[in-house]
C-alpha cells in the first residue's frame, strides 16, 4: 500500500501544482475564476492520473486535501483591509477538517487494486472515459468549488471587524471535523467486531444514520459563517453549504441506505427509528 500511497502523493502534489499555477496567471483580483478554474485543472490532473492507473477512486481524498490549499491561496492574495486574526480563524477551521478527513482516508485505503463501489456501478451507465470525468471528478470538484465560494469574502475582500459571527464560526467548523472524527472511530470500532448483517446503532449512529454527513454540512455552512461576518453581500454562497446538503440527500444517503438495506436484514428497523441526518433521539419501537 506504501508504493500506491506515493503514487497518490505525487498526484496530489502535480495536481495541487497545476492548480496553483492556474489561479496565480488570473491574479488576486479575480479570486472567483482563479479559485474556480484552479479547482477545474487540478481536477483534470487527477483525472488523468485516475486513467494512467485506472482507479476513480484516486479523486477520494483530493475532496479534503483541495479545499486547505485553496485557502492558503487565497489568504496569500488578502487585501490589507482583511483582518489576519479572520484569516488565522479561518484557515484554523480548514486545515482542522481536512486533516482529520485526509487522515480517516489514509488510515482505511486499501491501495490501488480497491476502487469505490460507487464508481464502479456508474461505470456501465456510459464510455467509461467520459463517465468518471463527469461523475467522479467534475461533479464533485463543482460541489467543492461552490462550497469553497464563501472563502472569498472571508479571505480576500472581508473588511468588517471579527466579531461574534467569527468565533461561532470557528466553533461550527472545528466542532464539525470533532464530530465527524468520533463518528468514524465508533465506525471503525463496530467494524473490527462486526458480523455479517450487524447494524451499527450504537454511540452517535444510534441517532443518525449518517452522523459524519451531518457533521460534513456542518463544516461548509461554517464557511458560510465566515462569508457573513466578513461582508454580508456575499450571502449568496450559501448555494454551497445547500449543495453539499442536496447532493449527500438526493446522492449519498440514499445510495448508501439501499446497499444496507440489501446487505444487513435489520435495516429498516434501524431506519424507521433514527434519524436519517440530523442526530435526534430515536423513534419508539
Amino acid at each position: 500500500m506504501g508504493g500506491g500511497l506515493a503514487v497518490v502523493a505525487l498526484a496530489y502534489v502535480t495536481a495541487a501544482g497545476g492548480g496553483w499555477l492556474v489561479a496565480e496567471a488570473l491574479g488576486p483580483h479575480r479570486p472567483v475564476w482563479a479559485l474556480g478554474l484552479g479547482y477545474l485543472a487540478a481536477a483534470l490532473v487527477i483525472y488523468a492520473w485516475s486513467l494512467a492507473v485506472d482507479n476513480g477512486s484516486m479523486f477520494d481524498a483530493w475532496w479534503s486535501v483541495l479545499p486547505p490549499l485553496a485557502a492558503v491561496w487565497l489568504a496569500h492574495t488578502a487585501t490589507p483591509a482583511v483582518p489576519s486574526v479572520r484569516i488565522a480563524l479561518v484557515l484554523v477551521a480548514v486545515w482542522a477538517w481536512g486533516i482529520r478527513l485526509t487522515s480517516n482516508w489514509a488510515r482505511d485505503w486499501p491501495g490501488l487494486g480497491h476502487e469505490d463501489w460507487r464508481y464502479l456501478s456508474l461505470y456501465p451507465k456510459g464510455p467509461k472515459p467520459l463517465v468518471p470525468l463527469g461523475a467522479v471528478h467534475l461533479f464533485p470538484a463543482f460541489v467543492v468549488f461552490l462550497g469553497s465560494l464563501p472563502l472569498v469574502p472571508a479571505l480576500v475582500w472581508g473588511h468588517r471587524p471579527v466579531g461574534v459571527l467569527d468565533w461561532v464560526a470557528l466553533v461550527v467548523g472545528v466542532g464539525a471535523a470533532v464530530l465527524e472524527f468520533a463518528a468514524d472511530e465508533q465506525m471503525r470500532r463496530f467494524a473490527r467486531v462486526k458480523r455479517p448483517g450487524d447494524v451499527m446503532d450504537r454511540g452517535l449512529w444510534r441517532y443518525s444514520r449518517h452522523p459524519n454527513y451531518f457533521g460534513e454540512i456542518l463544516f461548509w455552512l461554517s464557511l458560510w459563517l465566515f462569508a457573513m461576518a466578513a461582508d454580508p453581500a456575499w450571502w449568496w454562497t450559501v448555494v454551497g453549504p445547500v449543495a453539499m446538503a442536496v447532493m449527500f440527500l438526493t446522492a449519498s444517503i440514499p445510495m448508501l441506505d439501499e446497499r444496507s438495506r440489501a446487505r444487513r436484514p435489520g435495516f429498516d428497523g434501524y431506519a424507521r427509528r433514527t434519524s436519517m441526518l440530523v442526530p435526534w433521539p430515536p423513534r419508539q419501537r
